[in-house]
């Protein structure tokens, strides 16, 4: 029998916890640790609607990246969307796991399969914080801006140029535009990341950086269909499910 507990023991060999950031929430955050697992759902976040998701395909287990209680709770009730979140698996005795910085910085996590994801070569760490990761990819920045959509699925992207060809890419899924002096000092030219603030594409154009904001979901989410794969050849007794309902809400007119 395969338990909530032998999963979260695997993830967390894939995703070490003490790679987590002081401040995140990370591991068994709703459930039981000994409920047996026959089914998983896995998906970016753990919102309402993924949670019923995990209801409908008859889920066991929520693995998801980003975790499903990140602040103190005053209250859990259908008054916010974590507390629906909480009730709709507590109400269908569904555990919830997650892997939120540790899954960042690991060997083949968010950041090794969004490096990869835009076809990036000679990939490595940059800092000791082992969160972002550099490649190679040799090109115009025009070009590269339609390759970075392509590749992530993007609706759209924000952008500025740092008035040089790309050579040396940067990554880093998620909120990393605060990494830019670490990505000029590491020697690259160009930085894809999201969340991207207004004063953050100044500082780049200023340091000669393209900076490239793709989305906070299309740069983390490529690594769900990772931790499916890796999940279902650990366990091929489990029946792993990728979400098929969870996408990026941002649109563009």
């Amino acid at each position: 029998m395969t338990t909530v507990q032998d999963i979260l023991r695997y993830i967390e060999t894939v995703a070490p916890v003490d790679l987590k950031m002081e401040w995140d929430n990370v591991g068994l955050l709703c459930g039981r640790s000994d409920k047996e697992v026959r089914t998983i759902l896995v998906a970016l976040d753990p919102f309402p609607h993924v949670c019923q998701e995990a209801v409908e395909v008859g889920a066991d287990l929520l693995v998801t990246h980003h975790p499903l209680i990140f602040e103190p709770l005053n209250s859990v009730s259908d008054q916010t969307a974590t507390g629906r979140a909480i009730m709709t698996l507590l109400a269908n005795d569904i555990s919830a796991v997650n892997a939120h910085t540790n899954l960042d910085c690991a060997e083949g996590g968010v950041n090794d399969t969004l490096a990869k994801q835009l076809e990036l070569t000679d990939i490595s760490v940059i800092g000791n914080a082992h969160l972002l990761r550099a490649g190679n990819y040799e090109s115009t920045l025009p070009a590269f801006i339609a390759h970075v959509k392509t590749q992530l699925g993007c609706q759209g992207l924000r952008y500025v140029s740092g008035g040089k060809s790309v050579c040396r890419v940067a990554v880093g899924g998620g909120s990393c535009g605060s990494e830019l002096a670490e990505v000029m000092a590491a020697g690259c030219d160009t930085f894809v990341t999201a969340d991207v603030k207004y004063n953050q594409f100044w500082d780049a154009k200023e340091m000669g950086v393209n900076l490239i904001d793709a989305g906070h979901f299309h740069t983390e989410n490529p690594v769900c269909a990772v931790l499916t794969d890796k999940l279902q050849k650990a366990f091929p007794d489990v029946h792993v499910i990728l979400s098929k309902k969870h996408a990026d809400c941002v649109n563009f007119y």
